[in-house]
C-alpha cells in the first residue's frame, strides 16, 4: 500500500517494524479471529484472544520470547524468517503491516490516521508527500477498514504527526 513512497528492497533490508520492545507490545500487527484460528491451526502460534466492541482479535504471544526484563529488549514477529523476511500470505498479513508505518488512531472524538515516527526509511520521505498519498485514497481503505474492524484503532500518541482527521464518534 505503501509502494508509491518506500521501496520493497528497503523495507525488507530493514525490518525495523518486524520486531517489538516489550515496552511496546502495543505496536503488535492484530489479527482478525478468523485469521488467528487459521494461523493457531496451521502454524502452531499462541495468540492473546481480546475483543473490543463485539469483534474478537488476536495478536501474537510474545511474552514468553523475551529473556530478560528490560523494557528495550526486542523479538522478532513469529512470522519473520531471518532470510526470506515476512512468510504470511497477502490474506493472513495483517492490515496493521499492510499500512505501517501508518497508524489509525482515535485522538478524542476524531479518528486520525498518524505516522509513527520511529520508521528508519519513512523518516527521509517528505511529510508532504505522505499527506499527499494518505489523501490520495489510501486513507479511506484505511477508515474503511477501520469501520469493519475497529480493534485495529489505537489511541493517539503524542509525537505522531498527524496526515488525515475525521469525526470518529466517542
Amino acid at each position: 500500500m505503501l509502494s508509491k513512497v518506500l521501496e520493497k528492497s528497503t523495507c525488507a533490508e530493514c525490518r525495523f517494524c518486524c520486531s517489538f520492545k516489550r515496552g511496546s507490545l502495543w505496536e503488535t500487527p492484530l489479527f482478525p479471529k478468523e485469521t488467528v484460528e487459521r494461523l493457531k491451526k496451521d502454524r502452531n502460534v499462541d495468540f492473546v484472544l481480546d475483543e473490543t466492541e463485539g469483534y474478537e482479535y488476536g495478536r501474537m504471544s510474545l511474552e514468553g520470547e523475551y529473556r530478560t526484563e528490560d523494557e528495550n529488549e526486542e523479538t522478532p514477529c513469529m512470522f519473520l524468517d531471518g532470510s526470506r523476511g515476512c512468510v504470511l500470505s497477502d490474506e493472513d498479513k495483517p492490515f496493521d503491516c499492510k499500512i505501517w508505518p501508518l497508524r489509525i488512531m482515535r485522538d478524542g472524538r476524531e479518528l486520525v490516521i498518524a505516522l509513527t515516527p520511529t520508521c528508519p526509511a519513512i523518516n527521509r520521505v517528505p511529510l508532504e508527500r505522505m499527506k499527499e498519498l494518505v489523501e490520495e485514497g489510501l486513507g479511506d481503505t484505511i477508515y474503511d477498514y477501520a469501520a469493519r474492524h475497529p480493534f485495529i484503532i489505537k489511541q493517539y500518541r503524542e509525537g505522531f504527526p498527524v496526515l488525515m482527521r475525521r469525526n470518529g464518534g466517542s
